[in-house]
């Protein structure tokens, strides 16, 4: 979590006319394994990743053969979603903004094949997508496709989550209070069992705020120009509104999370647990939830066990916990 250069950002000569696009040149999807895995037991559950090195940006699909209710919590004021459905085969995570959703709908074509290219209505394969805008990091166009989804289908495996700067987190930041001041973040997860009840998060942090551990510490994120020391946006805003040389917070930036829980929960208590898990993640993003986030939660459950000693309320507490884990394994 040190300040160093592989966690500093090269300020891109993006926005001109002319940026390198996926029809430039010739593609090929390579693996995103990133620095780790994090283990999690959820049968029913598979994880792929993908990328081109030549954005970088990539993929994250999550996999659910047997479909998984869900529960969507959407946030922010730029939030870039497609399907949005209760009920999910799929749901993709990746970079290129808007262009991105394309993998989605990649992912949804290798599910129509997969199932002999069945069209009556129940078999219909639900897949949503949700992006983060990468290009800020970069200097191509270049965007997450159909192709590119389909291989991270294709590479989904059970029982691991890779983490670092990898699938829809390749070319992830955080910090951007300024660009000179951001730093790279990633792809991060945390899986926990609680008496037989599993929770697993997982979180594309692209986030105009700072990540923050229990301490209170920034870990990544508005590293001050002049001391080189990271310190919490909120400083910098109240510098500003008190006379300061006003700060240029940057556009284009959201956090992806999934939570995965094998507990069966109503489907009011499943929106109530994504709500609840979503509004605790303030504590390790601040500020979290802008009008230039487009945060968006999906809560998943495999409907295997009941609640087991705690009420639902509890086990959002619990799943809380969860998720910083999973948003500092973002940023390590």
């Amino acid at each position: 979590m040190s300040n160093t250069p592989e966690t500093r950002l090269a300020r891109p000569s993006t926005y001109a006319p002319g940026a390198v696009t996926n029809d430039d040149v010739a593609l090929t999807p390579q693996p995103s394994e990133g620095r780790a895995t994090v283990p999690f037991d959820l049968p029913g559950v598979l994880v792929g990743t993908a990328e081109y090195a030549e954005g970088p940006t990539g993929c994250t699909v999550l996999h659910f053969p047997e479909g998984a209710r869900t529960a969507i919590d959407a946030r922010g004021g730029a939030v870039g979603l497609s399907g949005g459905y209760q009920f999910h085969q799929a749901i993709v995570f990746a970079g290129g903004s808007v262009y991105g959703l394309e993998a989605a709908a990649g992912v949804s074509t290798e599910l129509l094949h997969r199932a002999e290219n069945r069209t009556h209505w129940a078999a219909l394969q639900h897949v949503s997508g949700a992006v983060i805008y990468d290009f800020s990091t970069r200097d191509t166009a270049i965007a997450p496709d159909a192709a590119l989804g389909r291989a991270a289908l294709r590479n989904a495996k059970a029982g691991e989550f890779p983490v670092g700067r990898c699938g829809a987190g390749r070319a992830a930041s955080v910090g951007k209070i300024d660009f000179g001041r951001a730093e790279f973040a990633g792809q991060g997860a945390a899986f926990r069992e609680f008496g037989g009840m599993k929770v697993l998060v997982a979180t594309v942090v692209n986030a105009v705020g700072v990540v923050v551990d229990r301490d209170g510490r920034i870990v990544r994120g508005n590293v001050h120009p002049d001391t080189l020391e990271r310190r919490l946006p909120v400083e910098d805003y109240a510098d500003s509104a008190a006379g300061a040389e006003p700060v240029s917070t940057l556009a284009g930036n959201t956090t992806l999370t999934v939570l995965v829980t094998n507990v069966r929960l109503p489907e009011f208590a499943l929106r109530q647990l994504g709500t609840q898990v979503h509004s605790s993640m303030h504590r390790a993003i601040q500020p979290f939830h802008t009008e230039i986030d487009g945060d968006i939660l999906f809560t998943v459950t495999t409907d295997e066990v009941e609640l087991n000693g705690v009420s639902a309320t509890g086990l959002g507490a619990l799943a809380s916990e969860v998720a910083w884990d999973a948003v500092l394994s973002s940023a390590e």
